[in-house]
């Protein structure tokens, strides 16, 4: 995983238990509704969660 960057992407999380939970949770939430942006995209759920929090449009909260 490239992009995001981890460096960057870890600052978006308290910790790194949270960041990778939060991943896995919405990686989850992507492949049991079949979103169609991330069809569109071509990327795998995993990498499109992360640039999700990355972004900003995921939130993680303690």
């Amino acid at each position: 995983m490239i992009d995001p960057p981890i460096d960057k992407l870890i600052k978006k999380a308290p910790c790194r238990y949270a960041l990778v939970v939060a991943i896995t949770k919405r990686t989850k939430e992507l492949l049991s509704m079949d979103d169609p942006e991330l069809e569109a995209s071509g990327m795998k759920a995993i990498s499109y969660a992360a640039k999700e929090i990355y972004e900003g449009k995921i939130r993680i909260t303690k």
